[in-house]
């Protein structure tokens, strides 16, 4: 597939399954990654792996996490929100490693990350391998920043769920003009 064609053609795939990435597709989309948009070559970017064993853990934190706020979670409740780190069998937790840099905002660095993570997708897509990339409030929260180890300024950009794809929904064409205004001065 070439790079318009990954581009034009690139969706989320929410319905995940095993396998996951193989080592070569999955070295392909962490570097595809590395070339993202990087004002002053700062490299404001770090991608934790999660899977096997490891996604039970993830799915356990949230629980943990949402159990603090909310102590009247039923177990189903609890067992749903652990069910979520399952849903591939790899999920690439996407960091901005924000520092001080007097020429380069902190702004600039978190969107450096969220291009590497949109590369990551494209080179994702153009392997065949189905992704969906997820937030939600927990990868905002700063409890999260603790349990995976990151630094209180570290930014968690996205959780890129990666698998085989059970199906995939075409998304319906786009008209540029939609969405473009010539600006005239």
């Amino acid at each position: 597939m070439d790079a318009i064609e990954a581009i034009l053609t690139r969706n989320s795939v929410a319905q995940l399954t095993e396998p996951g990435p193989t080592a070569q597709q999955l070295d392909n989309i962490l570097s595809a990654g590395l070339r993202a948009n990087d004002h002053r070559r700062l490299r404001p970017w770090k991608f934790l792996l999660i899977e096997g064993q490891a996604r039970n853990q993830l799915g356990q934190i949230m629980v943990n996490i949402q159990l603090q706020d909310n102590a009247d979670l039923t177990e189903q409740q609890q067992q749903s929100l652990a069910a979520k780190a399952l849903r591939a069998p790899l999920i690439i937790a996407v960091i901005a490693t924000v520092s001080a840099d007097e020429k380069v905002p902190e702004i600039e660095q978190i969107l450096s990350a969220g291009g590497a993570a949109q590369l990551m997708m494209l080179a994702a897509h153009a392997q065949g391998v189905g992704a969906v990339w997820r937030t939600g409030d927990i990868a905002y929260d700063s409890r999260m920043k603790s349990a995976l180890g990151l630094a209180q300024q570290d930014q968690i950009v996205g959780f890129l769920y990666m698998g085989t794809a059970k199906s995939v929904k075409p998304l319906a064409p786009m008209n540029t003009e939609d969405y473009v205004v010539r600006w005239q001065g």
